[in-house]
C-alpha cells in the first residue's frame, strides 16, 4: 500500500512539472487562455478569453493570437484565422472586462 501511495504522489508531482513546461509566456508574463468553439453547428467560429490582460495589453493580444492559432490547429490542422474581433484591432474596440480580453474569429479551412 505504501509503494502504491508513493507511486501516485510521484505521478502527480511529475505531471505538474510537465504542465508548467508547456506554459507560453508573452512579454515575460503568463496570460492563461481558454478557447471555445461555436458549437456543433459552426466549429470554425471560436472565442479566446485571455486572463490577466491587465498585466499588459500587448502580451494579452499575442496570447490571444496564439490561443486562436492553437484552436484552429487542433480542430482543423491549419493556423490561419480570420479575426472578427482580433488582436490587431484598435485598443478602444477590444473587449476587456474584469481583467480578461475576449477575442473572436473563424478558422480558415480549405
Amino acid at each position: 500500500m505504501r509503494i502504491l501511495t508513493i507511486f501516485f504522489v510521484a505521478v502527480l508531482v511529475l505531471g505538474a512539472c510537465s504542465e508548467k513546461s508547456k506554459r507560453v509566456y508573452f512579454d515575460g508574463k503568463l496570460y492563461p487562455t481558454k478557447e471555445k468553439g461555436g458549437g456543433k453547428d459552426d466549429r470554425a467560429f471560436f472565442t479566446v478569453t485571455v486572463r490577466r490582460a491587465d498585466q499588459g495589453l500587448d502580451g494579452a493580444r499575442e496570447a490571444g493570437r496564439h490561443g486562436g492559432s492553437k484552436y484552429c490547429i487542433k480542430n482543423f490542422g491549419t493556423s490561419e484565422v480570420e479575426w472578427a474581433n482580433g488582436p490587431d484591432a484598435p485598443a478602444e474596440t477590444l473587449q476587456v472586462a474584469n481583467g480578461n480580453l475576449v477575442l473572436s474569429g473563424r478558422c480558415i479551412t480549405w
